[in-house]
């Protein structure tokens, strides 16, 4: 009977430096390979070239690297990139570049498929099939990086987690990976420069808070009316719009750090005045800014983007409360890209 071997970048640096020494090796050659794992990313262990054959061998015998594969890269008119993602049990998810004139973003995903239930988003119609490892996460942004030095000729400068699944139900796996993202031994970004987005799960939002997060946190609230919420988010029903508010309150006064809410607006939903009335007192509890997202139809159904007129009532309306609020235009349209509906992140 074969042994599955263990992903390697499941180990820390310091069980890597004990399995060298329990194999009657030296310590150091574990941070040679961790470093050859995040730093210089190999893909397998033939890339790790300061070792020897022997060790290299060894390695081979008893554990995997799970590396993504780049099945597909779509590159649309506006210079977004689309990549569906392969992981080693052949499932697919997908991440996205998305260019402007002074910055690149990559948008990531943190499932296969998703946990919860909205029904505008594509995403919510596959079932979750699991939660991504945190070297898959890291692969994802690598793998971004590589693609904005190639087109943009500069290294990634944002990450948003808002393609595929639920951060805050992958908590353990998205933190480990951003440890490693912030890390001088990964990718050495700084946590200022990584959102976070949740649907909306209280209990998480402080338990971020209580961990001293550093990156920051957008919240994909869509209505302030309880009725429409669950509706259109029917999970929420088990997360009344008092919890979240108490657990984004909790989550200032922690961390000092300002909200994002992201809100899309669509016609004969939430684009009536009592929506409107609503967001603007629910923005006054934490201090804030809003994103208002142009929608991608998923299909003909009841979610269609709303006209000018009802999103320039909401950006009069949080302006004359001095909310800061920006329409997103959607990028990628030309290639599909559904990833976090691909809200423009300048």
């Amino acid at each position: 009977m074969q042994i599955e071997k263990k992903d390697i970048r499941a180990l820390t640096k310091e069980q890597l430096r004990n399995f060298f020494v329990s194999n009657g090796d030296k310590a150091f050659r574990g941070n040679q390979v961790y470093e050859w794992l995040w730093q210089k990313r190999a893909h397998t262990f033939e890339d790790m070239t300061n070792l020897s054959k022997e060790t290299r061998t060894m390695l081979e015998a008893n554990f995997v690297i799970n590396h993504i594969k780049v099945d597909t890269l779509q590159r649309s008119e506006d210079g977004t990139v689309k990549n569906a993602v392969r992981l080693h049990d052949d499932l697919i998810v997908e991440s996205v570049l998305i260019p402007t004139e002074t910055r690149t973003t990559a948008c990531v995903s943190s499932q296969v498929g998703c946990s919860l239930d909205c029904n505008f988003c594509a995403t919510a119609r596959l079932k979750r099939m699991r939660n991504l490892e945190p070297g898959e996460i890291y692969d994802q942004v690598a793998a971004i990086d590589n693609e904005s030095r190639l087109y943009y000729d500069r290294p990634l400068s944002n990450i948003v987690f808002m393609g595929m699944g639920e951060p805050l139900m992958n908590y353990p796996n998205v933190m480990k990976a951003i440890d490693m993202i912030t890390s001088t031994e990964g990718l050495g970004m700084s946590p200022k420069r990584i959102t976070v987005s949740t649907s909306g799960i209280p209990k998480m939002i402080k338990k971020m808070a209580d961990d001293e997060v550093k990156f920051k946190l957008a919240v994909s609230l869509h209505s302030a009316v309880e009725e429409i919420r669950n509706e259109i988010m029917p999970f929420t029903k088990n997360f009344p719009l008092t919890d979240l508010r108490e657990s984004l309150e909790y989550w200032y006064r922690k961390t000092k750090s300002k909200i994002t809410y992201e809100y899309v607006v669509w016609k004969g939903i939430n684009d009536d005045k009592k929506s409107i009335d609503a967001l603007v007192k629910f923005c006054k509890y934490v201090p804030c800014k809003v994103n208002l997202i142009e929608y991608n139809p998923i299909d003909d159904g009841m979610f269609q983007q709303a006209s000018e007129e009802a999103t320039n009532a909401y950006i009069t309306a949080l302006e004359k409360n001095n909310i800061v609020a920006k329409v997103r235009r959607s990028r990628g349209k030309d290639i599909d890209a559904a990833c976090g509906q691909l809200a423009n992140k300048s």
